[in-house]
């Protein structure tokens, strides 16, 4: 019976400390939670449709045994909350850690954003036919391409640095969610649609989903931010 809680606690799990600690008096991020819901509404919007054709192809699918049986669509309601308890707080953490270490322009941000998009475009169109990888790999590449040398946002030094630090969570996070220390996967993938590259339980192109998921929640999120403060700029 409580296995069909698993996916459900995961979600919880994630999104309940960052909840807390909103209201610090140094953080106060409670206050900032509007641009987060505006920003989340939409990137929610675009990876639900994503999520709900890559599930139609068996891309990927779940494992009932871990589910409440609760759904939209063809989505456990778990994977809903999935995309906005996550990016709560990873967002979170990147507004944690760009109050309190600001400076972070020393980072080569342009040389490691055109470094990353190279490789990840050449995969990707190496791999045309695996469609997650194929997806994924290219349109963080254009995503952080876009950001960095067109919109020019100074923020992109910031989410690097936030991106390493949650990479820790995400393991434990998407390791459960893939098998690890389960009898089975609460996410199962077709790997004919992947590279078959595992780390752990964790297909490869699970870091780099996530980071277009989170690179686009934040940025919407310093948008309507700097919508709110007139003080900063997005740009």
């Amino acid at each position: 019976m409580y296995a069909n809680y698993t996916y459900l606690a995961i979600d919880i799990g994630s999104l309940i400390v960052p909840l807390i600690f909103s209201f610090h008096p140094k953080l106060l991020f409670y206050k900032k939670w509007p641009a987060f819901g505006l920003a989340n509404i939409i990137i929610c919007a675009l990876f639900i449709v994503w999520d709900m054709y890559y599930t139609h192809l068996g891309v990927w699918g779940f494992n009932p045994q871990y589910l409440t049986g609760i759904h939209f669509g063809n989505l456990p309601v778990e994977e809903v909350l999935f995309f906005i308890c996550i990016p709560f707080s990873s967002v979170f953490t990147y507004h944690c850690l760009k109050t309190f270490y600001p400076d972070r322009n020393k980072i080569p941000f342009k040389e490691i954003t055109l470094i990353i998009s190279i490789l990840l475009i050449g995969i990707g169109i190496l791999n045309f036919t695996k469609i997650y990888t194929s997806a994924s790999f290219i349109l963080l590449a254009t995503t952080l391409l876009l950001l960095t040398f067109v919109l020019k946002v100074r923020w992109i030094p910031n989410f690097y640095f936030t991106y390493l630090i949650i990479l820790l969570p995400f393991f434990i996070v998407n390791g459960i969610l893939t098998g690890t220390g389960l009898e089975e996967p609460i996410v199962w993938y077709d790997d004919s649609e992947n590279l078959g590259i595992r780390l752990g339980t964790i297909p490869i192109e699970d870091i780099f989903y996530g980071m277009v998921m989170l690179v686009l929640n934040t940025a919407f999120f310093e948008y309507f931010d700097s919508r709110q403060t007139t003080s900063k700029s997005f740009f």
